[in-house]
């Protein structure tokens, strides 16, 4: 039985990972943190885990979580992370940080795209970036694990096997995406209120999003050379879930045309257990994967042009479903335990 402590537990991914790891038979929540609730019940923060669930929430102190986990789960902002993941590294804990304080491997990204200097340049060294599709050796090992993001796991997952393969122009990447509001998690914004999101659809943060970095390094690995997408994300009037709808063209040596490329995606991720690829003609949406740990995928071509639209559920294969599965890959369990 694995102890586990959540750190900033009161925020939209510390709910999700208290909701899937009641349901899992190898863990046992052993420490809920937060600095603004601490003192309260998590029944009074969260009424659903009433006779579930009976801690209270404690101010984050390194010695009382050392104490009481093996393995922690931050969510919290990533300026916060850094500073105490030096601290559980060196008591031989084990880290999963939802934040994106170790994704970017490049410290003058991360100063530019989060305008604050990096502060555990060892850790950022460390750390495994967590999306288990490519990554599941290096978590298997790993100490630190940077849970990626929402946006740049859907936009991976569907460009991943077109560039491994050499298929698509680099040059002409255009992911066009779309989340609910729940995304930018709950702090208090006069953007993210309903008035102001209900019945309206806009895009935001056009080129200059935090997770554009992110994309480009890891399909730029995949790639074996420096790949730059357009990367546009837009905000719907939902609560939870992401639609991308990708734009590739086909580099001119590129194989495969009509069944061939969904083929290609199905042996791709045929060993993968949360990614879905969609017959021929069929293609996702959101509330297929809303409440999942599911990636979806669909494949369209037109002649040399391919779409991929991709659908997740923001805050589990986009957080903290993710977060969970990267933690089952770390233990040996089986990856879908208390995600299916």
């Amino acid at each position: 039985m694995v102890d586990v402590g959540i750190v900033g537990v009161t925020g939209y991914t510390g709910q999700e990972l208290i909701r899937i790891l009641l349901n899992h038979p190898e863990v046992r929540i052993s420490g809920l943190f937060s600095k603004s609730s601490y003192n309260k019940s998590i029944q009074s923060v969260f009424p659903e885990f009433a006779s579930r669930l009976d801690l209270v929430c404690v101010k984050p102190d390194i010695k009382d979580i050392c104490a009481k986990c093996d393995l922690v789960f931050l969510a919290l902002p990533h300026t916060v992370s850094m500073k105490l993941v030096p601290s559980l590294l060196y008591a031989g804990k084990k880290v999963i940080d939802l934040s994106a304080a170790y994704r970017l491997k490049d410290v003058k990204d991360y100063a530019k795209f989060y305008e604050v200097k990096h502060k555990d340049i060892s850790g950022l060294k460390e750390a495994v970036y967590g999306l288990p599709e490519l990554y599941r050796n290096e978590i298997k090992a790993a100490r630190l694990v940077a849970n990626p993001g929402c946006y740049p796991t859907a936009a991976i997952l569907s460009l991943a096997p077109l560039v491994a393969f050499n298929i698509a122009d680099f040059s002409s990447i255009i992911i066009d995406a779309k989340s609910g509001v729940s995304g930018a998690g709950k702090k208090m914004v006069e953007a993210f209120l309903f008035s102001e999101v209900n019945e309206d659809f806009r895009a935001y943060k056009v080129g200059v999003h935090q997770h554009t970095p992110e994309i480009n390094q890891e399909l730029s690995k995949l790639g074996g050379k420096k790949i730059n997408v357009v990367f546009v994300p837009h905000l719907l009037p939902l609560n939870r879930g992401i639609l991308e709808t990708i734009y590739v063209k086909k580099d001119k040596k590129g194989r495969g045309r009509g069944k061939d490329l969904i083929e290609l995606y199905k042996k791709f991720y045929k060993k993968e257990p949360f990614v879905r690829i969609r017959a021929e003609g069929q293609l996702p949406k959101i509330k297929d994967v809303v409440g999942t740990n599911f990636c979806d995928i669909g494949i369209k071509e037109d002649g040399d042009n391919v779409i991929v639209i991709s659908a997740i559920d923001n805050l589990l294969k986009g957080a903290s479903g993710q977060a969970v599965q990267n933690m089952n890959i770390m233990y040996g369990f089986r990856e879908y335990t208390g995600l299916l």
